[in-house]
């Protein structure tokens, strides 16, 4: 099976710029009338609509037209928009302009009206390009959120790591965005547990987090329950509210019960080296991490009913998992995987080795559910999962693949975990069956 396909061709960075919106433009000629108090108004309509503006074109419901906007002052040099869906680094391509001498600093894009990101500001901006950024961490520290958009999407600080630090952005959801009905938590929902554990792995010699999620009306009486393992472990409890999604999926009989493992990444050094395709990496998850979860939870041995997951790297790593132990993995669920990835040999650099692998293996017993932002931060991720799914399609493995009008963005993977889940793990399923479409 083949989800909807969003595939249209865009220009760079998959949007197209305005000169103005037709509210701006309206604006422009009042106070060029000489009517400073046109501005006033325009402000007050902003705060009670919230921020961006967002206008319909005629004569083409798949888009509109979104304008940002921020208040500055007489001291504002300059203000720059830094938003997910924006697939490329030119600063200077997203600053915005101030209109007149007014407090108005606006930016007006032309987008797709499922398009659903995340963004921040940066007033007063240093204009250093990220390229030549030294310290990551210390440019983006002074990025804020929209004050007139109170939707928020919060990255929290990482108790654990003394460098880290909450982040706010807000978000953009437009008219036409898909829904996200599994991530809010219920009162009337049953909650499953979450415990931390702390691993020790022989094998890549360091030790981990480990978060721990087991059902509502969990019982060693219950059949050996169906099991998710998820990489990033911190970011699949706190930014992919993973507990809640099941919870609330569960609730509804969408999917049977499951215990997840989701293993931390300790940091983006070890990230680097541990998840692109690396065989120690699959070697803990078989011979060390799932025999102590199995010795300590009522899970499934059963490859058909565990499912490996994760997304951007992590997706590239469950793909890989499933490669190297479809014994294990019966199932990936890939949100943005890295595929352009490419394997460095000493005389040789071969880009999307792993679309390669499966490209020259014989058909393994695995399902696939595979999805990728339109606008990621640069075209071979698009391209490499198009790639991808050319081979497994070809090879007639089970898939369902889709695009979504979004970056590589935890705002979007959110709403598709259950969609991800739904597919590979359907209501009904069981240990005495691989199921099929």
């Amino acid at each position: 099976m083949v989800g909807a396909n969003l595939e249209r061709p865009r220009g760079k960075g998959g949007m197209m710029l305005e000169d103005s919106s037709p509210r701006i433009a309206q604006l422009k000629r009042e106070l060029e009338a000489g009517n400073p108090a046109a501005l006033p108004p325009f402000w007050r309509e902003i705060e009670e609509q919230q921020a961006p503006l967002i206008e319909p074109i005629p004569d083409d419901p798949t888009e509109c037209l979104v304008t940002f906007v921020w208040r500055g002052t007489s001291q504002t040099r300059n203000v720059v928009l830094f938003a997910r869906y924006v697939a490329d680094d030119d600063i200077e391509r997203h600053q915005l302009e101030r209109l007149g001498e007014s407090d108005l600093w606006y930016k007006t894009y032309r987008l797709r009206s499922d398009l659903r990101s995340v963004y921040q500001f940066s007033p007063d901006d240093s204009l250093v390009p990220f390229t030549e950024a030294t310290d990551y961490r210390a440019r983006v520290r002074g990025f804020q959120p929209d004050p007139l958009n109170a939707r928020r999407f919060t990255f929290p600080k990482d108790e654990e790591d003394p460098e880290d630090f909450p982040r706010v952005l807000s978000l953009l959801e437009l008219p036409d965005a898909p829904a996200q009905p599994w991530i809010m938590q219920h009162d009337d929902v049953p909650a499953g547990k979450v415990e931390l554990q702390r691993f020790q792995s022989s094998i890549l010699e360091n030790e981990r987090r480990v978060w721990i999620y087991t059902p509502p009306g969990y019982s060693l009486e219950h059949e050996p329950y169906a099991l998710l393992v998820v990489f990033d472990g911190y970011a699949y409890v706190d930014l992919v509210p993973t507990p809640t999604i099941i919870d609330n999926l569960l609730h509804s009989g969408k999917i049977p019960p499951l215990v997840v493992v989701s293993p931390d990444s300790l940091n983006q050094e070890t990230r680097n080296r541990e998840l692109p395709c690396y065989q120690p990496h699959v070697d803990f998850l078989t011979r060390e991490l799932l025999p102590w979860v199995r010795e300590r939870y009522h899970v499934t041995s059963d490859p058909a009913r565990t499912i490996v997951g994760g997304s951007s790297y992590g997706g590239l790593a469950a793909a890989y998992a499933a490669l190297q132990a479809s014994e294990v993995f019966g199932n990936v669920l890939s949100q943005s995987g890295s595929y352009w990835w490419g394997k460095d040999h000493p005389e040789d650099h071969t880009p999307e080795w792993l679309v390669q692998q499966f490209d020259q293996r014989e058909h393994l017993p695995l399902r696939f559910y595979q999805e990728v932002g339109l606008f990621e931060p640069y075209e071979a991720m698009v391209l490499s999962n198009r790639h991808l799914r050319g081979v497994l399609q070809d090879k007639g493995y089970d898939l369902c693949y889709r695009e979504f009008a979004g970056g590589h963005d935890y705002a979007c993977w959110r709403g598709s975990l259950a969609d991800g889940l739904q597919f590979l793990l359907p209501a009904g399923s069981s240990t005495s069956h691989r199921y099929h479409d």
